[in-house]
Parts: C-alpha cells; structure tokens; sequence
C-alpha cells in the first residue's frame, strides 16, 4: 500500500494540474475574448453573413424540414388543413412496387453511368495529359457536354435514338450490320438509352478534373520511378492511381449523387413522367414527381423525397468511411 506521504504527494499535483488548467483556459478566453474589438468585428461578420444566412434559411433549411412535416400528413393542395398520418404515406410508398422498381432501375443507372463515366474520364485524361497538340481545344470539346443543358442534350438525343433515322442506328448499321433499335418504345433498351445519354453528358467533367489531379502530381515520383526501371504499368498502377485516390474519391461522390437525382433526361425522352415504356425508365426521382405532380399526393410525394435523402445519405456515409482504407494524400 502506498504511504500516506506518497497519497499527499499524488493529490498536490493533481490540484496543481487542475490549477494550471484553469488558469490556462482563462487566458485561453482572455486572449480569444477578452480584446476590446473582438465582439464588435464578430458582428460586423454576422451582418456580412446575414444575407446569405437568410437565403440558405429560406430556400434550404425552411423547405428541408418542411417536406418532414409534409410527409407526416395527408396534403393536397386544395386542402386547408392536412390531417397528420404519421408514417402513414412511408407504409403507403413502400408497399408500392412501383417504388421498388423506380429504385432498382435508380440503381442500375448509377452503376451503369458512374463506373464508365469515371474509367472514361481517366483513360482520356491520361491521353490529353501527355505533349500532344491543341490541349485546350480537346480539353474544352470533352467538357462541352457537361455544360451543356441537360434538357438540350437530350433533345438533340431524341434524334439521336429515332429508330428510322437516328444517327445511332445508322452507325450501328453500318459498321456493325446491326438492325434498327427502337431505343424509345423497346422496354429492354430504355434504361440502356439513359445510361448512354448520361455517360456522354457527365464524362467531361471527369476528364477535366482527372486532369487537374494528374497536372497536380510532382515528377519527381516519375523520375524516380523510371530510373529503377519500372514499367508504363507499374508507374501507373503504384504511383498515379494511388495519388490521384482523392480526385477520384471525390468524383465518385459527387457523380453518384448526380446520378441518383437524375431526371431532366427522362422527362424530355419520355414526357409526362411516364418513365418510358412499361415504366422500364422509371427512377427514383421521376416516381416523386409521379407521386407528387401527378397525383397530387404531396405527402407521399416528400416521403419518397426524404427516403432518397436518406438513402444518398447513408451512401455518402459508407463512401467516407471506406475511403480511409483507399484514399490517399502526398
């Protein structure tokens, strides 16, 4: 047992540490607070703000939380007073098997455009990145679709997939002896239709930002690299894959929940929100407006809101938490 000198002792330096730590704090706040200009300059920061405070509040924060107390009533919009339901219209949406179809077709969209968006987006980025000609101009032509209003884009795409004389058909034709497609009225090949469309749309700011991450590499990893004799393959496999990790942690991210929001293409292909033929079109996004716009029944329609919130959510979620076994910085 320790001696009751040796208990003194332990129980002076805890006071003592614990004296250190207060005055510590207190200067803390002194130095942090304590100035004279320090609460006027925080409200001058605050007036600054305010605007952009008010905005956000307004046309994000208010109709967020808004569409929670819609889904919880039964709201049309010719109704006074909504009767509150509870969970009622979440029961409601996901006893619907159509809202289980409008998912997986969400799904496979996602899976079908972001993987090829983003091994497009690389291997083009990898080509504009060495000493070739006209760069700007390549760089500029590849980031024009993205830029491009989606509602134009698929437009134009109306032609594109016409089954008599669409541009599609013609070149599958000709090169492939393949004969005409009937891409828009096909329930097999609607959702292919999408995903085409939304590879050639979002590909480009891939390769715009795939380029920027390669620009952004030191040589000297090259260099070092090619003096031990690596290959083209294994330079590329240890050293620009690794590095460019965050660039395409961020991509993934961000393409995936562009993806999971997709629905001005649909719209224009299929219009009406009648998710193409049979529904074999149909997302996510286009059920809510299904839901919402065309039955008007706007507590379903913000229950199917907050489930895909939801869902992106938990996504983004998983994706943070396994890019730290993946993802790495120089």
């Amino acid at each position: 047992m320790a001696s009751p000198r040796a208990k003194g002792s332990r129980t002076m330096k805890v006071a003592g540490w614990r004296e250190s730590l207060r005055e510590r704090l207190r200067l803390s706040w002194r130095e942090r607070y304590g100035r004279r200009n320090f609460w006027k300059e925080t409200l001058h920061a605050y007036i600054y703000l305010l605007p952009a405070l008010v905005i956000l509040g307004a046309f994000t924060f208010y109709p967020f939380f808004r569409a929670f107390w819609i889904s919880a009533h039964r709201y049309y919009p010719d109704l006074l007073h909504p009767d509150y339901v509870g969970w009622e219209n979440y029961l409601t949406i996901f006893r619907d098997e159509l809202f289980w179809r409008s998912l997986w077709h969400t799904v496979a969209y996602v899976l079908g455009s972001v993987i090829p968006q983003l091994a497009l987006g690389l291997f083009i980025a990898l080509l504009l990145n060495a000493r070739i000609r006209a760069k700007s101009f390549f760089r500029t032509a590849y980031f024009l679709p993205y830029v491009t209003p989606s509602i134009a884009a698929s437009m134009v795409f109306l032609w594109i997939y016409d089954r008599d004389y669409g541009l599609l058909n013609y070149i599958l034709h000709k090169l492939f002896h393949i004969s005409f497609i009937d891409w828009l009225n096909n329930p097999s090949f609607a959702l292919p239709a999408v995903i085409i469309l939304g590879i050639w749309k979002y590909t480009g700011f891939s390769v715009v930002i795939y380029l920027a991450g390669l620009q952004g590499i030191d040589r000297t990893y090259y260099e070092a690299a090619e003096v031990d004799g690596a290959s083209a393959w294994a330079r590329f496999r240890y050293i620009t894959l690794p590095l460019l990790s965050p660039t395409t942690f961020f991509l993934f991210i961000v393409s995936v929940i562009g993806a999971f929001k997709v629905f001005n293409e649909i719209y224009v292909l299929w219009p009406g929100a009648t998710g193409g033929p049979l529904n074999a079109a149909m997302t996510i996004m286009i059920y809510f407006y299904h839901k919402a716009f065309g039955e008007w029944h706007l507590g379903e329609g913000a229950a199917v809101a907050n489930i895909l919130f939801v869902i992106i959510f938990i996504i983004t979620l998983i994706q943070m938490r396994l890019s730290r076994r993946w993802v790495f910085y120089q």
